[in-house]
């Protein structure tokens, strides 16, 4: 069964920094995306930064968060990070980790996504 287990939300001030981490069960992947969604209050869920994994690693970021934010996966422990900098009141959200078989056209589209985990909240105030 996989199991998705997000932390490292929390509130911080514009221009601040936050990472945030997702524990990876019962998941095996050998041609997969993991990635980091969000979802404010009326919006859907959307992409935020998705790595992808096959016989080439790629990493794909949505254009609002390129430059600020770096994701990783460390693939001893299966722990996907985000590192987050230069915060701004735009990115405050419900952090979720997803992850998936195979790779799509657009890795960042959530809707193809079928492991959720309960996600964290990061809130930036101005």
């Amino acid at each position: 069964q996989v199991h998705l287990l997000e932390s490292g939300g929390g509130s911080v001030q514009s221009g601040g920094s936050l990472r945030l981490s997702c524990q990876v069960s019962g998941f095996t992947c050998t041609r997969c995306c993991m990635g980091w969604f969000r979802q404010s209050p009326g919006n859907e869920r959307e992409g935020v930064s998705v790595i992808c994994g096959g016989q080439v690693e790629r990493s794909y970021y949505a254009d609002s968060v390129e430059g600020r934010f770096t994701i990783s996966h460390d693939n001893a422990k299966n722990i996907l990070s985000l590192q987050m900098n230069n915060l701004s009141p735009e990115d405050t959200g419900m952090y979720y980790c997803g992850a998936r078989l195979g790779v799509t056209w657009d890795p960042l589209q959530a809707g193809d996504y079928p492991h959720w985990g309960q996600g964290t909240q990061v809130t930036v105030s101005s």
